[in-house]
């Protein structure tokens, strides 16, 4: 398994995502701050940065069902904060509705949606895309 930069695999990112029921039509164009984690020349995973000034919203960190259970999410979530560091990021956001006890064990906290800074509550992940339901956690990189 290997990973690298998403840019060139948007349409397998798309497929993979939408399996997971997870939103893709605001992905961005250009997925250069998204990871594919690949095996045969197959995106098995992904995780995805948005930058909003020195926090992110980390996005579409997902992993195919038959490849999970073998570290990928950790791998992806590793290589995509040390990606955020290298853009001068320090503070990474997420909403989830179902993983938010695996957040929790990678460093992420709970934390309301009133403490995320306002660039990141601009995002159509937080404007309209996931719901009022959905927990958000922050974590200091």
């Amino acid at each position: 398994m290997k990973i690298e930069n998403a840019a060139n695999y948007r349409d397998e990112v798309i497929g993979l995502l939408a399996t997971e029921n997870l939103p893709v039509a605001d992905l961005p164009l250009n997925l250069n701050n998204f990871l594919v984690a690949l095996q045969n020349n197959e995106v098995i995973g992904v995780a995805g940065l948005e930058v909003y000034g020195t926090g992110a919203l980390l996005r579409s960190l997902a992993v195919h069902a038959a490849h999970r259970g073998q570290g990928i999410a950790d791998q992806l979530l590793q290589n995509i904060s040390a990606l955020g560091s290298l853009k001068g990021i320090n503070e990474l956001y997420l909403l989830t509705e179902t993983a938010p006890a695996y957040f929790e064990k990678k460093g992420f906290v709970n934390i309301t949606r009133a403490e995320v800074p306002a660039g990141v509550q601009q995002s159509s992940e937080f404007s309209h895309v996931c719901p009022q339901s959905a927990i958000v956690m922050k974590k200091i990189i």
